[in-house]
This record gives structure tokens, C-alpha cells and sequence, in this order.
């Protein structure tokens, strides 16, 4: 999810704060080496982008990681020294892989990343990383200069011997589409074939990859748990998989923030409603649903966003932090019984229903402006009815978004550690 602060307010102060992390996160694909990407099977290509040494490692758990907590309602000292030491260089590759939309029945281009440690072992465990919610294309992991969530994967877990690949999922990154914001078949495909994509890459480089592990943050934790289900569904074993903040029910949390709003909400909530709204417009054929759904005053400003032709604080300052404010009356109220094809097709994005065969960390922060403390908990508790080895995990009392990722990425490195032993 976005790093800002939660409580965030559309002050001229915090605007200056916006607009300096806007600048900071902007950094484009030109950073890549000039290598020329390598083929590797037919639509899959590999190119090199840079080497993280130990110094840029270390960085990013120390000066990386006071940035990515700004604002946050936990700090750098709060979470000093509790990250592994970065034991390994990590030589990092933009994949490019052939993968499909479901919705529509059309083929396309996506793009992801594979980070190799570099230890000079020939077989290494690997974990599929799902991101959070973005407001800038090329924010995504095959561009980690601009994705410090990723970078902090990278740091906790390739320095440590474990190959992380990240899809950026479609409409992110190199992709030519619309971002399928939400949108779950699409989301599952582009996971799958990327997984595909990453083992022929690493074939091509005589690593074996070793056992799979599965970590999301967010809208990526929604991305992680429906990615789950389709692994199990295809009989692809994962050996444990974790979760932070996910939004595992979108159709419950975006209820939640038209019916229940909360003083401390997060100004981006309606930006994230927007982007939903446009992309189930496209992706599931929903003619006039955002123009049916948001007020006129800001329905340009919405499209505006999604076709990236007007950053996030612009958006902000021109439309409202309020999602009752942003939305239709009418709208808002069909979601009351949910019949209509948007709150129906939402209702399917779902995340959660099913009886989950992989052991399971569902990690969560008890003051999250962005998901209501039931609802982060509800998946867990859900898959604890059906017997299943699901546990939700509390981040703090006072942790928020952003802190429950930082502590799940340090809690959860042992948890997977412990499997990794077993098999060696």
C-alpha cells in the first residue's frame, strides 16, 4: 500500500509532504542497465538491472526503512536490529512473460521480478512476493528504485539466501493494458504464469529453486491469499504462505468505509475506490459504472488518476477524503443488499472462502486506517472454523499499515527458516 501517513490530512503542510514522496518514489525504468534483454523460452525474456551490494542493503533496513515508516505510528527504533543482517549481494532481473486476461479472453505482456542471491549456490528456496496498492505505474517490483516495499524484501529476505520474485501485476510496469486494480482472475493468471516465467529464468541460469513460499502486503495480501487458492486449486505445493493487512474482503471493507467511516481513516481510500470502480468498468465489461458510481464533479478526476494522467496528491486535493462524499447516493446504497453487478462481481473477488491446505500467517496492525480491526482478522478466524492451519497474527496495539508490514517481514523470515531446514 501507499507509504504515507494514515492520518494523513489535505493540509498545506502535508501536501509538501505528499508531493516530496511523490518526487522520491518517481524514479523510472531509464535507471536499468543498457543490457539487452535475454530470451529465454519463446515471450519470456530476462534483463539485468543492477547488483544491491551489502552497503545498499544495509541502507535500506536503516535509512530506507526510517522513510518507509514515516508518518507511521511506529518507528525506525521501534524495529532496530530486529532484521537479519544482509549476508549476501542480491543481483536483481526484470522478467517479461506472455500472460492473459481471463475477463476478456485477450493475451498480453507482463512484466515482474527475479532477485538471485548472490551466494553462488545452485538451489535456493523461493518466495513470490504480491505488492500493495500503487498510484504510480512504474512503482511496482521489476522497477525496485521506486518500490521501497520491495526493496525491503529484498533486504530481509534474498541478502539471506532466498530467490524473491514479484509480479507487478497487469497494467503495472511494462504492461500496455488498463491496471486490473482488484481484479481477480486477471490477478491470479498474472501470478501463475509469473511463477512460470521466474523457474524458466532460473533454469536458464542452472539454479533449481527449492521449496515456494508465498508473502503479500495489503492489496498484494488479497493478491496472495486468491493466488493461494488457485496454487492449490492446480495442486502446486506451497510450503507456507503469510499475509500483512490483507484485503482479503474487499466487498466488507470498502462497505465499511461508505457505512462506518472512522475519524482516522485514510485520505487515500478514495483514490483506491476510483481505481477499483474504472478498472471493473473495463476489465469485467460494467458499461457507465463509474460514471454511475462517482459524483460528477469528480468524475474527471477520476479517470483522470486511472489513465495516470494526474497523480495521487493532485487527485486528493481536487476531489475529497471522504468516501461518502466522493460516491452517489444511489450508488452507495445499492451496496446495501448488493444485488447490482458491481457489488456482485466485488462480492467474488473474495479472498478468503475456502478451505486453505497451506499453513498460513495472517499478520494485521490494530490501529490500520485502511482495514477495520474485525475485518482483519475475519479470514483467519474463518479458516480456523474449517480446521485449517490459519493464524492471525497482531502487529501491536498501535500498529499501523505500515508497521504491520515491517513486522510481518521480520516474524515471518523464521516461520519460513524453520521449513527450509526441514527440507535440507
Amino acid at each position: 500500500m501507499i507509504p504515507m501517513n494514515e492520518k494523513l490530512r489535505i493540509t498545506s503542510k502535508n501536501l509538501l509532504l505528499l508531493t516530496v514522496t511523490y518526487l522520491l518514489v518517481a524514479v523510472t525504468i531509464s535507471s536499468c542497465r543498457k543490457e539487452s534483454p535475454v530470451p529465454v523460452v519463446p515471450g519470456v525474456t530476462w534483463q539485468y538491472i543492477e547488483t544491491y551490494d551489502l552497503p545498499k542493503l544495509n541502507h535500506i533496513l536503516n535509512a530506507e526503512l526510517e522513510e518507509f515508516l514515516a508518518g507511521s505510528t511506529m518507528h525506525l527504533a521501534d524495529f532496530r536490529g530486529q532484521f537479519a543482517v544482509p549476508a549476501y549481494p542480491v543481483k536483481l532481473y526484470r522478467v517479461t512473460y506472455p500472460t492473459m486476461v481471463p475477463e476478456l479472453g485477450i493475451h498480453t505482456v507482463a512484466s515482474g521480478l527475479v532477485a538471485v542471491p548472490d551466494n553462488g549456490l545452485d538451489s535456493m528456496p523461493v518466495i513470490s512476493y504480491q505488492h500493495g496498492t500503487v498510484m504510480l505505474k512504474s512503482a511496482c517490483p521489476s522497477n525496485p528504485d521506486s518500490s521501497l516495499e520491495t526493496r525491503l524484501m529484498i533486504a530481509q529476505f534474498a541478502s539471506r539466501g532466498y530467490i524473491v520474485i514479484g509480479p507487478d501485476f497487469i497494467g503495472l510496469g511494462l504492461s500496455d493494458q488498463p491496471h486490473a486494480d482488484f481484479v481477480r482472475l486477471s490477478t491470479e493468471q498474472a501470478c501463475v504464469d509469473m511463477l512460470n516465467a521466474a523457474n524458466k529464468v532460473l533454469k536458464d541460469q542452472k539454479i533449481r529453486k527449492g521449496p515456494l513460499f508465498l508473502h503479500g502486503w495489503s492489496q498484494g495480501g488479497w493478491a496472495t491469499m486468491t493466488f493461494l487458492r488457485k496454487l492449490e486449486s492446480m495442486n502446486i505445493h506451497v510450503t507456507a504462505a503469510s499475509t500483512a493487512c490483507a484485503t482479503a474482503d474487499f466487498f466488507a471493507i470498502m462497505e465499511s468505509w461508505i457505512n462506518n467511516p472512522q475519524p482516522g481513516d485514510s485520505p487515500v481510500l478514495t483514490a483506491i475506490v476510483s481505481n477499483c470502480l474504472f478498472s471493473y468498468q473495463y476489465y469485467h465489461r460494467v458499461n457507465g459504472l463509474s460514471s454511475s458510481a462517482i459524483r460528477p464533479e469528480f468524475f474527471q478526476f477520476s479517470k483522470d488518476l486511472y489513465g495516470w494522467n494526474m497523480d495521487y496528491i493532485t487527485f486528493l486535493t481536487k476531489t475529497t477524503i471522504h468516501v461518502r462524499d466522493f460516491l452517489r447516493p444511489d450508488f452507495m446504497l445499492s451496496g446495501n443488499i448488493g444485488s447490482s453487478p458491481f457489488w456482485q462481481i466485488l462480492e467474488q473477488a473474495q479472498a478468503y472462502r475456502w478451505r486453505c491446505q497451506t499453513p498460513l500467517r495472517m499478520y494485521y496492525g490494530e490501529t490500520d486506517s485502511f482495514i477495520p480491526l474485525y475485518l482483519s482478522t475475519l479470514p483467519a478466524t474463518y479458516q480456523n472454523q474449517l480446521g485449517c492451519n490459519t493464524i492471525a497474527i497482531s502487529a501491536g496495539a498501535i500498529a499501523d499499515h505500515a508497521a504491520a508490514y515491517v513486522y510481518s517481514l521480520i516474524h515471518v523470515k523464521p516461520w519460513f527458516d524453520g521449513f527450509v531446514k526441514k527440507t535440507n
